[in-house]
């Protein structure tokens, strides 16, 4: 802990004795948004049209592309990384998001809604969203990442829970031209490379097409099975290329005068050395493989004046997920595969004064949930499930200026789907600009969300029996957020917040059975306190930096696993412009977690760096990063389905990466 404190304040130290001597140097071109742009950027993933922050009801994140280069972020979990109460698990498969303390082991995304411009990633068997090499967008075409945080059920309905991630990715005006990228990483022995062609042309259509694709050959690793050898004795070795991973993409987007278009198809394959789900250790061969592929057709327009804003869109999805596993020398496939299709339509009233009254109906069809386990080992054993539904939801919101420096906000969503009960999450808010300068807003909200169809459904009767009864979650939240602009370029912001969830969803054992199976009724409650704040010099410095603390247990008192009670925070871009670069750096400080048995998981700080040079040849980009700097080990904690109890993550790895416009 010593240790960990040490290199904190260290970095700490360094990065703000450096600062003011960015400041004094007035000969750098401004080359990012200044504080104040940021806090006037419009936010659309609040309400479903566009808000100011100050307008917003909730605590609201941005994250712009200047600031993904800046830092050499390549997936979303490494930009999420850096905002307040958030915090993430990896288990060697998949990045999953830790939510104001909430993010159990082995939990899928199920209570975060992911979506791209508006179009939801949550599948259909497993409710996930995705976040790292799984996400189907290449980071490079993300324009600004929006996290809106606390419950969004008012809006979105299902697995809005604690947060919802929008992501506004690029057109091809932005682009204006062609772009090539190629990157290469030390370890894992990663190469990556794009190609993207972006254009406004004559007629007004926005084109814009973009490929991508990453091998990574991964790390040999030293790994441990307890228990996975004969008579349930330990295993443990080298685990020689049993690391790898290779991801594809393709974006298509076509845009003129209120009509857009939308493709997206990525396809991800990761090798498995950990041997989840109580595999063979140390067999080759395993792996997890998640294809993705997203359209959506939007429109949006107004009339009357510009009194009345129709928004209307159709979408489909569809996700296929393969796992490859051995037991006792056998292979094992098991896939979970579904489709879905739907529409939306929303109107925007702005005809009576001081209100903006908001009305929409979302309806979505799950034509196919699909899930298979073929166990080759006896013929005839194979599993099929196979289901089908739907579910829509009515939302209605009014924001009432009913005086010059007050705002309510009042919000309602029903939703009702063929395999849940019909729920309501209604949303309120006060909000008082009480000076130009400060604002304070007081925010409850309730959201939900109904079993998925593998918590649900999944029945194998050797590993895991269904639960055809397992109700669904609901969490209540109340929040006090209070934002201060001490300057035109220096903001503060304090959230105090407590949420209860009810009847959590976890997997226990049957009593009867013997066997594992989701269920519910516990109860969590949360209280905490989150603290960041914002400046930036006109040198073309800033910086970014929070403190969070949140305190989560179980009705019973206990303490909740994979919930740091300490975070923080320090994000700084710094001008060098002797050199022509621009140097990010990061800091981010754990607290120590709680693990599956008990046993807890020391505190670290890890520190990132970036340099990026875009100012060297015309057209050209270099950018040279370092991830865990100092080398710090940590782990993770597993989950119910590994053999380990905790995963030890990454070390240290460099990051070359060169873009060319043309």
């Amino acid at each position: 802990m010593t240790n960990v404190f040490r290199m904190s304040l260290s970095a700490l130290a360094l990065a703000f004795i450096a600062l003011p001597v960015g400041a004094e140097s007035g000969s750098v071109d401004l080359t990012a948004f200044s504080l104040e742009d940021l806090l006037e950027t419009r936010i659309t993933g609040a309400a479903k049209y566009e808000q100011k922050q100050s307008e917003v009801a909730a605590a609201v994140s941005v994250i712009t592309r200047d600031e993904i280069k800046a830092f050499g972020w390549r997936t979303l979990d490494q930009a999420l990384a850096s905002l307040p109460g958030l915090h993430l698990s990896y288990d060697r498969q998949y990045s999953s998001l830790g939510t104001r303390g909430i993010g159990l082991p082995g939990d899928f995304i199920t209570r975060v809604l992911v979506a791209i411009n508006g179009n939801r990633v949550n599948d259909a068997v497993y409710d996930a969203g995705t976040i790292g090499r799984d996400f189907p967008v290449d980071m490079d075409l993300i324009e600004r990442i929006e996290f809106i945080a606390g419950p969004g059920g008012a809006i979105y309905g299902q697995n809005a829970m604690f947060g919802v991630v929008n992501i506004i990715t690029r057109d091809g005006a932005m682009l204006d031209g062609g772009e090539l990228a190629a990157g290469w990483q030390s370890a894992p022995a990663l190469r990556e490379g794009r190609v993207s062609w972006g254009k406004r042309l004559d007629n007004g259509t926005d084109v814009l097409l973009s490929v991508s694709g990453m091998r990574a050959r991964g790390d040999d690793l030293s790994m441990a099975y307890p228990g996975a050898g004969p008579g349930g004795s330990d295993v443990a070795g080298r685990a020689l290329g049993q690391d790898g991973e290779r991801d594809g993409e393709f974006m298509a987007r076509l845009a003129h005068g209120p009509w857009s278009a939308d493709f997206i198809a990525s396809d991800r394959r990761k090798d498995d050395p950990t041997a989840a789900f109580f595999a063979d250790a140390l067999a080759s061969g395993h792996y997890q493989r998640d294809a993705y592929r997203l359209a959506q057709l939007h429109y949006q327009d107004n009339f009357a004046a510009d009194t009345v804003n129709v928004l209307g869109r159709l979408f489909h999805g569809r996700q296929r997920y393969t796992s490859r596993y051995h037991y006792a020398g056998v292979v094992n496939l098991a896939r979970g595969e579904s489709d879905w299709y739907g529409g939306e339509v929303r109107l925007l009233y702005t005809g009576i004064r001081r209100h903006k009254l908001a009305i929409g109906l979302e309806v979505q069809h799950n034509s196919r949930i699909e899930q298979s386990n073929d166990d080759r080992s006896t013929p005839g054993l194979d599993l099929r499930i196979s289901d089908s539904g739907s579910r829509t939801g009515l939302y209605v919101q009014d924001e009432w200026r009913f005086a010059d420096d007050w705002t309510a906000v009042l919000g309602l969503r029903v939703d009702r789907g063929s395999l849940a009960p019909t729920r309501a999450s209604p949303r309120a808010a006060l909000i008082w600009q009480a000076s130009p300068q400060t604002a304070f807003k007081v925010l409850y909200g309730r959201a939900h969300r109904a079993p998925n169809a593998y918590e649900r459904d999944y029945d194998d009767g050797i590993s895991q029996i269904a639960n055809p009864g397992l109700r669904g979650e609901t969490v209540d939240t109340l929040e006090l957020l209070a934002d201060h602009r001490l300057a035109r370029d220096f903001s503060l912001r304090t959230s105090i917040y407590q949420w209860r969830l009810r009847d959590i969803i976890t997997l226990n054992t049957d009593a009867l059975s013997g066997l594992t199976q989701y269920q519910s009724g516990d109860s969590i409650d949360a209280r905490g306190v989150e603290v960041s704040l914002a400046r930036s010099w006109s040198s073309g410095v800033r910086l970014r930096g929070s403190v969070a603390y949140q305190h989560l247990a179980y009705a019973d008192g206990r303490q909740l696993e994979n919930a740091p009670r300490w975070l923080g925070r320090l994000n700084v871009i710094y001008p060098l412009p002797w050199l022509g670069l621009r140097l990010g750096y990061e800091l981010q400080y754990e607290g120590r977690r709680k693990t599956l048995d008990g046993s807890m998981l020391d505190a670290y700080a890890l520190s990132h760096v970036n340099l990026v040079a875009d100012k060297w040849l015309r057209g050209m980009e270099v950018a040279l990063g370092v991830r865990n700097l100092f080398g710090q080990r940590y782990h993770h904690p597993g989950a119910d389905s590994n053999w380990q109890n905790r995963l030890e993550q990454d070390g240290r790895n460099v990051m070359l990466s060169v873009g060319y416009r043309f």
